[in-house]
């Protein structure tokens, strides 16, 4: 291909969370290829999401009424128009879904429908649904996809025909530099790291630390993130007078990338009790900091984590709180998988990310594109 590769990478729906640690980490290293050319479309009301940016990096910023019904319009309605005026090749969609006559509209299936089953609400009930329709005509109208994990990637195209799956590329999250052990004394807290989500299931968790309070005195929990779903953090901290754990729980709200690692560094355990994730960035984030994990054995975790954490039953606040047990009470068990996450986080890079997904959207440029 003589010139390079005009790609507008539709940022719109990275909010929080993985969706904007994936952008911060992703597009930077894309526009620094000689063969991509990148814009990166971003809402107004993103500007504090993403103040690092390099200035290099072309930035297309739009301003509408927000909320997710009028993006999901004027991401159909007008955003191809806007690719067409940027002369885009491709619309890079890291979203599940994305506008669906867009020049060869690209998605990257992150997000999983399963957590429409662990939250009854209505309101979340028919955006899990919307989400669910789009993302299936999304893959149907992508010359290629690309999925964060193989668990992604068959449970979103699941129904599909064979030929719809054959377009799919999976393509792992990596994790910075900047996550890295510095050997300093680990210090007795549990940490969780996450939005806070009905799916992070942090009432679960919360419940196992009630059945520890008594056999560990010195257990108390950590948890960083922002709260997203007021009406379930209220919940949550509802429940946690209930059980006598005010002094036991505290909630950091968002921290930076650096808090992060230093939290990483400083917890005794690290605990991932989501009950869906296609990923899981938090997860090998601490992994790469050195933490011993205890982790929720569903969904993308196995595939991410390997050999390398203790897993338990998410849905089982007994058996959550029995491995939470045994590897806060048992130093050898916390080195043994402390040096197993952070083997395992090696398998992980941004670099890697950023080259296999140039690879992918450099093959729709291809006459016949056939991606396996």
């Amino acid at each position: 291909m003589d010139e390079s590769l005009r790609v507008l990478v539709n940022g719109l729906h990275a909010k929080s969370g993985g969706g904007v640690t994936y952008l911060r980490e992703l597009t930077p290293r894309l526009a620094a290829r000689a063969d991509l050319d990148v814009t990166l479309l971003l809402h107004e009301n993103q500007r504090e999401l993403y103040p690092k940016l390099p200035e290099q990096m072309a930035i297309h910023w739009v301003n509408f009424d927000s909320g997710f019904a009028k993006l999901l319009i004027w991401e159909q309605l007008k955003l191809p128009a806007l690719a067409h005026t940027l002369k885009a090749d491709v619309t890079y969609s890291p979203a599940n879904f994305g506008p669906l006559f867009a020049p060869k509209p690209v998605v990257l299936l992150r997000n999983t429908l399963a957590v429409g089953q662990t939250d009854r609400r209505l309101s979340k009930q028919i955006y899990w649904m919307v989400l669910g329709w789009m993302t299936h005509w999304s893959v149907r109208r992508a010359p290629v996809a690309l999925a964060v994990s193989r668990y992604a990637g068959d449970v979103l195209t699941e129904g599909l025909p064979a030929k719809q799956k054959s377009k799919m590329v999976v393509v792992p999250h990596g994790v910075s530099p900047l996550y890295s052990p510095d050997g300093a004394p680990r210090e007795a807290f549990l940490l969780a790291v996450g939005d806070i989500y009905v799916q992070k299931n942090l009432h679960g968790l919360v419940e196992a630390l009630a059945l520890l309070k008594d056999a560990l005195p010195d257990l108390t929990l950590k948890i960083a993130g922002r709260p997203i779903d007021g009406d379930y953090l209220q919940r949550i901290e509802s429940r946690i007078r209930e059980l006598g754990l005010g002094g036991r729980v505290a909630f950091l709200g968002h921290q930076s990338a650096e808090e992060l690692r230093d939290l990483y560094r400083r917890c005794r355990l690290f605990v991932f009790p989501s009950l869906a994730e296609t990923f899981g960035n938090p997860l090998v984030e601490a992994m790469a900091c050195g933490a011993p994990v205890a982790c929720a054995e569903v969904t993308a975790m196995p595939e991410v984590a390997g050999k390398a954490v203790q897993y338990f039953d998410p849905a089982e606040p007994v058996d959550m709180a029995m491995i939470l047990k045994s590897m806060w009470t048992d130093e050898t068990l916390r080195a043994e998988y402390a040096s197993r996450a952070l083997e395992r986080s090696h398998l992980y890079s941004w670099e890697e990310t950023a080259r296999k997904t140039a690879e992918a959207l450099l093959s729709t440029a291809e006459p016949t594109t056939s991606v396996v």
